[in-house]
């Protein structure tokens, strides 16, 4: 069934394509790199005096002491606030400022935010600028339409989920800005007819091989870690990707290929330290004594943290059985549970109800591959009633000449303003 709003927000949000359109652009156009974490603080002046104008109250939170926050980069946070007339429920939508760095291969600038043939291009513009224009344009639509709604209509847009979330999210949640939140909408890019319910977990972690020191022209004389790193190596390969390949899950992650648990070798650092640039001389003839892996491990709400970590325990113990001055140390970097919503809590069935009505089609339910903030509002924030929804495609994301349609986000801020309908009353 049709929601009677539908037809009504779908104007309202045509009349405002324009301005949609400006406003993604010059979100693009504020360069918020992270690392290191440049202009934090003018893209949450910028986004605070367009909401103020909404008749939004407006919070600057810099995440002092947070990882990342420094004189130099502070981590600063905008959350915006909008009480209505009535007693109801407090629906907050997040989205994350920061963007990854640009990289190689553009054909276009990549903070320019240029329009062309319905698509806005930039660094960010799916992921996610787009998503929070989107979801100011939804709340804005809203209120035209709805002025006497019941509850709370929050809006954050938050530092560092390209690092972790900690600048962010996690210290918000930390500091109790989810407290008297009941549904939150995080605008990832991850296709307008999908709702994504969670994430997989994650566990990082640094590796270490330990040898001694040597002339290289007496490679006898010392213990070479990297030839003990080789051996790790050569037992990942032998046993642990099959053992990976061979567990899947019941959650719909996406790709097809992220339905089972994965590995990925992040990095591997061995003996000397890499020459300073324009060092023209050859490197010193030694035996490595240290040489460092860190793994990326992705893990299914199926497995424990504890047997994940195991895992690599067991192999490490079998390469030493074998390797007699084999020493290696684990040392644990992050990690993230599993997080997946219930299909039946609210802000699903919502937004499910939303898509249909904007749409015509039945949701899609996924679970993403990688993590993203809903982790800290499930885990610190103590809120399951969390899911991602937004314009974009997530194949796009931190890719050269990314972009986000401007179709796409229109009829996601129709799904997002039917949504604030439901569960504003």
């Amino acid at each position: 069934m049709t929601h009677p709003l539908t037809a009504p927000l779908k104007a309202e949000i045509a009349r405002r394509e324009a301005d949609l359109i400006a406003l993604t652009q010059d979100l693009i156009r504020i360069p918020t790199l992270n690392p290191p974490g440049r202009n934090y603080r003018q893209i949450c002046d910028y986004l605070a005096a367009r909401l103020e104008s909404s008749g939004f109250t407006c919070h600057l939170l810099r995440a002092e002491g947070a990882p990342g926050d420094s004189e130099t980069y502070p981590r600063w946070n905008l959350v915006a606030r909008r009480i209505g007339p009535r007693p109801g429920d407090c629906v907050h939508f997040n989205g994350h400022h920061d963007v990854v760095e640009v990289g190689h291969g553009w054909t276009r600038d990549p903070f320019g935010g240029e329009l062309d043939g319905g698509r806005i291009y930039g660094r960010g513009a799916c992921d996610m600028k787009g998503g929070i224009a989107a979801s100011i344009i939804a709340a804005e639509a809203f209120l035209a339409l709805c002025p006497d709604f019941a509850g709370t209509l929050e809006i954050s847009a938050t530092a560092d989920e390209e690092s972790g979330g900690f600048g962010g999210v996690a210290w918000l949640a930390q500091n109790g800005w989810f407290d008297n939140v009941q549904h939150v909408l995080i605008p990832e890019p991850l296709h307008k007819d999908r709702i994504c319910l969670g994430h997989r977990g994650v566990w990082w972690a640094e590796v270490e091989t330990r040898g001694r020191i040597a002339h290289g022209s007496m490679p006898f004389l010392g213990d070479s870690a990297i030839r003990h790193m080789g051996a790790v190596l050569e037992e990942i390969e032998r046993t642990l990707y099959p053992l990976l390949a061979g567990k899947r899950t019941a959650m719909p992650v996406i790709p097809e290929g992220a339905r089972q648990s994965t590995l990925n070798i992040n990095s591997i650092h061995g003996g000397e330290p890499e020459p300073e640039p324009g060092y023209t001389g050859l490197p010193a003839p030694c035996v490595a004594d240290r040489c460092r892996i860190i793994l990326d491990r992705r893990f299914l709400i199926e497995e424990e943290v504890g047997e994940v970590k195991a895992e690599v325990t067991a192999l490490l113990e079998r390469v030493k059985a074998t390797r007699p001055s084999f020493e290696y140390e684990v040392r644990d970097l992050f990690e993230v549970q599993p997080s997946m919503t219930d299909k039946g809590a609210p802000v699903v069935q919502a937004t499910a109800r939303a898509i249909a009505s904007v749409l015509g089609a039945k949701a899609a339910y996924v679970v993403s591959p990688g993590t993203y903030d809903q982790k800290h509002i499930d885990r610190i924030g103590r809120l399951k009633n969390c899911i991602a929804y937004g314009p974009g495609v997530l194949d796009l994301a931190h890719q050269p000449d990314e972009w986000i349609g401007v179709q796409d986000m229109m009829d996601s801020a129709a799904v997002m303003g039917l949504v604030l309908a439901e569960l504003l009353g």
